[in-house]
């Protein structure tokens, strides 16, 4: 479906590891050229874009279309970056990416779209010049009021609380903090935010940075995770501290991440959206960007297996956050 250059990439270009494999001539089952879908994560390690990945591979298996799937090992700007100038170089058909830095990562996605691909983005999203749509798992005030409702909840709405964040350019989670912040300013005027740290994607920088605010903030109620590995780790420096039940522990995450926590009462509560089918809508999206059916100003789609979904102006919705609890944890394998 894409440009000749594409289908004459060289061997030597095929060569470099993170590639992945160059697009094949073989045929779709509808009997043209195979549709080439590009998937970036913000870090495949993060079993949170493991679990987008597999659903991202059943939409591609039902359109008949070749994942390509690569990230950086580690939350980077700067290697996302290069892994789309070499989609644009390999001419993919689209790319469907969670943005790392929302600017940094625009300027390549630009490039893409002027040379023929279509864009999606999901979970993170760019500049809107630099996509078509946003797959979006949840609005920003959905988030951030799920997450402080849940943690007041626990504290009876007084008390200091600190945020864990992957780091502190990652667009979407600022977004989400930013909610919160508001959130607390119209609704809990005796809560206070002391502090926001980031854990750079890693459960064990998590840790380490939770029990540095434990000692920093004695009176500390209540730790929010706004990335998934930041929750456990937050859990663990609770549990080693002494001080499960005395400091709440609330955030996004996967439900497999965190039962052990959850059933121990270390984390109370666990916020996030069904993962898999984030993925799922976001390979089905740019398959129909790709198709022509689905179109700038559409206010529906179709998502297969999902249903019709709501399309707010250049925003696919996903649904609402969902939380998981004790009471309901056992029931989710993902």
């Amino acid at each position: 479906m894409k440009r000749t250059r594409f289908l004459l990439c060289s061997l030597a270009v095929c060569a470099v590891p993170f590639l992945g494999a160059c697009k094949k001539s073989g045929e779709s089952a509808g009997g043209g050229e195979k549709l080439t879908i590009a998937f970036l994560p913000k870090s495949k390690g993060n079993q949170y874009f493991v679990t987008c990945h597999k659903g991202a591979e059943k939409a591609a298996e039902e359109i008949g279309a070749e994942l390509l799937f690569d990230g950086p090992t580690n939350s980077d700007p700067a290697k996302q970056n290069e892994i789309v100038e070499n989609w644009i170089s390999l001419g993919v058909d689209v790319i469907v990416a969670a943005c790392e830095n929302k600017e940094g990562l625009s300027t390549a996605l630009r490039k893409a779209q002027a040379d023929g691909i279509k864009v999606i983005t999901y979970d993170a999203d760019a500049l809107p010049d630099a996509r078509t749509f946003f797959v979006n798992q949840a609005t920003e005030q959905g988030i951030g009021d799920a997450l402080l409702d849940n943690a007041a909840s626990l504290v009876g709405n007084q008390g200091e609380f600190a945020i864990i964040t992957a780091n502190l350019t990652a667009a979407n989670q600022n977004a989400w903090i930013a909610a919160i912040k508001a959130r607390q300013a119209e609704k809990y005027p005796d809560m206070k935010l002391v502090d926001i740290k980031p854990c750079d994607d890693l459960k064990d920088k998590a840790q380490q940075e939770t029990t540095n605010l434990l000692s920093a903030y004695p009176n500390l109620k209540a730790v929010i995770s706004v990335c998934s590995p930041g929750v456990p780790g937050a859990a663990e420096a609770v549990k080693q501290a002494g001080k499960t039940g005395t400091v709440k522990v609330v955030g996004l995450g996967l439900p497999s991440e965190n039962k052990a926590y959850v059933k121990e009462g270390v984390t109370q509560s666990v916020v996030l959206w069904k993962v898999e089918d984030l993925g799922y809508l976001a390979i089905k999206a740019g398959a129909a960007l790709a198709d022509g059916s689905l179109k700038k100003g559409d206010t529906e789609f179709n998502a297969g297996k999902l249903g019709t979904l709501k399309v707010e102006g250049d925003n696919i919705l996903l649904g609402t956050p969902f939380s998981f609890t004790k009471e309901n944890i056992d029931q989710f394998d993902f």
